[in-house]
């Protein structure tokens, strides 16, 4: 295995594009969708079903660790890998996102934000020094810059400010991250739905230059057709030969449209959370399991699918132990979304691989326009 981290780009279809990222923890097949273990789990999953789902990587929070239990202690206890029982790569997210819309009482500076806990209001500052120094404590694989996110939508001056903070606090957290040989830090681009300002984000970025690039700022409210809109010219203002990483995306739909616009990674905590709201994502659209319709429907919720929740329980099973509230009911739901997304990504890489995205793409939307089976 590589001791250094690197990107090879191996098919491209259209704008679609398929690789692989090597790291010293493993290789990330991508497209890639990182399942997000927020603090230090996926919730309701243990570590070896998620990596059974067919995950290469997961994402954890800067912003939720460090309150709880802290970076320091698990640095103690031998870094987030050995913490979470999870040996393979871990991204790590600034903790910029979760201070703009978690924490409370927050005052930005230049110098970063000061904050108090939205767990037991004590008070905290972040820097981009201190989420460096913070990502290193957890051992994370792929490292993210401190940037301000602002909720769209904005004023487009006030979006510009959000920018140029980040691009600032960029170049510093380039400086503290230092020489990490097998580590990676990636930089984000902001702007809004600005192409202008995507523009001028992208182009410092690239000055100060990272081992990847992420699209930030996006599914922030702004709606599908704007981001596509954003997706249609930002993935290549960024360069070609570095991973490109879309933060915070989403629903299926929204994840072919992204990798149909040149997009490698993404994140997001649908899959888990719908499946411990009852809802199950499937090749024909979503399913709500506590609808009364499947209470006597033995059949499963995807007959093409070979997650534990597919090819062992009924409908009717999901839907009573949802009802009931047992905890089976998540675990299940949550293998289910996490395996059709991982079976999502694998689809898209074969197609790209065999250039045959377009096509592919086309019986995606199609069955998912059919709807659901009918009720018996």
């Amino acid at each position: 295995m590589s001791h250094k981290f690197s990107f090879e780009l191996k098919a491209t279809d259209g704008r679609a594009r398929s690789g692989v990222i090597r790291t010293p923890r493993g290789e990330i097949r991508t497209p890639a969708f990182m399942p997000v273990g927020t603090a230090a789990t996926v919730k309701a999953m243990l570590p070896e079903s998620v990596r059974a789902t067919g995950a290469d990587i997961l994402l954890g929070n800067t912003y939720h660790l460090m309150l709880r239990p802290g970076a320091e202690r698990i640095a103690r206890l031998g870094g987030l890998h050995r913490f979470m029982n999870w040996q393979r790569p871990i991204l790590t997210d600034s903790g910029g996102f979760q201070v703009m819309s978690l924490a409370e009482l927050r005052k930005l500076t230049e110098e970063g934000v000061t904050f108090r806990s939205h767990i037991d209001g004590s008070r905290h500052t972040l820097t981009p020094e201190r989420s460096m120094e913070i990502q290193k404590l957890l051992g994370s694989d792929i490292v993210m810059c401190f940037d301000e996110c602002p909720a769209l939508p904005a004023p487009e001056e006030e979006v510009a400010r959000a920018m140029r903070l980040s691009m600032r606090w960029a170049k510093r957290s380039k400086e503290a991250f230092g020489d990490r040989p097998g580590h990676a830090l990636f930089g984000i681009q902001q702007g809004g739905v600005s192409r202008e300002l995507r523009a001028e984000s992208a182009e410092k970025l690239m000055e100060i230059g990272f081992d990847g690039y992420a699209i930030g700022g996006l599914a922030v409210g702004e709606g599908q057709e704007a981001m596509f809109g954003v997706l249609d010219y930002a993935p290549e203002m960024l360069p070609a030969d570095k991973p490109r990483y879309l933060m915070g995306v989403g629903k299926p739909d929204d994840i072919v449209g992204a990798v149909k616009r040149g997009v490698d990674m993404m994140d997001c905590v649908l899959p888990s959370r719908s499946g411990r709201t009852g809802q199950a994502f499937t090749r024909r659209g979503v399913v709500n399991i506590k609808n009364a319709r499947h209470q006597d429907d033995p059949r499963p919720l995807d007959e093409e699918c070979t997650c534990p929740a597919c090819t062992g329980y009924s409908r009717a099973y999901l839907h009573h132990v949802f009802r009931a509230r047992e905890i089976i009911s998540s675990m299940l739901l949550t293998w289910h979304n996490l395996h059709y997304y991982q079976e999502l990504m694998a689809g898209m890489r074969r197609a790209i691989a065999e250039g045959r995205f377009g096509e592919w793409e086309a019986q995606f939307h199609a069955l998912r326009a059919e709807g659901d089976i009918a009720p018996l």
